[in-house]
């Protein structure tokens, strides 16, 4: 029972699926896709296949939710009785998300809000919003939760593989990725978040298939000896890969208690182009 009161706020790019959205009662702040002539809501009245089919023509850019749309769901918070906000947004290394809703929960008067910079991205960061919904139902107090948090983000990890770095580059978020370009064009990275949230090259190998069968390895070392864990596989348009890498990963991984699987936003489809696949882990 949520006693305390706390609402819980995410991002569009945190990848949370509307059905635990829906269960838990969450709220989303949907991030912005803009074309040169029309401006898109992340997930709202865009899908990702339309993005890829528009990227031949226009490759769009994106930005973080409005401060208009940041407070009505302060606004709408309040209205439904809610007390405390926790939020969770993707890393501060690639987006302003964190730092907007911060300072605009610094200014309400009637709501306690505190925001975790979840250095990550994808399911990667929303794991972080499913847990700390768990950890209201079993009671956590406020304080305790905001710690808690706060130490867990680096409990998860994602290990995403790009057809190629050019939507990378084009958005500005290819961080300390290490350029491939002139170099055999079945080079593949495998690309992680570091402990600051910037995207950074864990590995290079030859090939997507090597490269997935790389990225399935860091998850599996990642888990080590942990016994609890969730996992995720999400993808930008090849849900037949997915399913595949997603097979692998439950066999090797079988004693998850929760199991993500889908298209990332189609925000996050605007960086990555169509044809990544992305395995997150989580330990608990």
């Amino acid at each position: 029972m949520n006693i305390q009161k706390i609402a819980i706020l995410v991002d569009s790019g945190s990848d949370v699926p509307k059905e635990m959205v829906k269960k838990y009662k969450m709220y989303v702040a949907p991030l912005t896709i803009n074309y040169k002539d029309e401006q898109y809501t992340d997930g709202v009245d865009i899908s990702a296949e339309e993005v890829y089919r528009r990227l031949e023509s226009e490759i769009p850019s994106t930005s973080l939710p409005s401060p208009t749309m940041i407070q009505s769901i302060f606004d709408q918070i309040k209205v439904d009785g809610y007390e405390r906000v926790l939020a969770v947004t993707i890393s501060s290394g690639l987006s302003g998300t964190y730092n907007i809703i911060r300072m605009l929960g610094e200014e309400q008067e009637d709501l306690d809000v505190f925001v975790v910079d979840s250095k990550n991205i994808s399911i990667a960061s929303g794991f972080n919003a499913i847990q700390a919904a768990q950890y209201i139902e079993e009671g956590m107090d406020w304080e305790s939760l905001k710690k808690t948090l706060t130490e867990n983000t680096g409990n998860s990890r994602v290990f995403f593989c790009v057809s190629t770095l050019k939507y990378l580059q084009k958005g500005g978020r290819i961080g300390l990725v290490a350029s491939i370009l002139g170099e055999t064009i079945s080079m593949k990275p495998i690309i992680s978040c570091n402990e600051e949230g910037i995207y950074y090259t864990v590995s290079k190998t030859l090939g997507e298939s090597r490269a997935l069968n790389k990225a399935l390895e860091l998850a599996i070392e990642f888990i080590g000896d942990s016994q609890k864990y969730n996992l995720g596989v999400v993808h930008a348009g090849v849900q037949n890969k997915a399913d595949k890498i997603r097979t692998s990963l439950i066999t090797s991984l079988p004693n998850y208690k929760i199991l993500v699987d889908g298209e990332i936003s189609p925000a996050l489809g605007v960086h990555t182009g169509p044809g990544a696949i992305g395995v997150v882990v989580q330990k608990l």
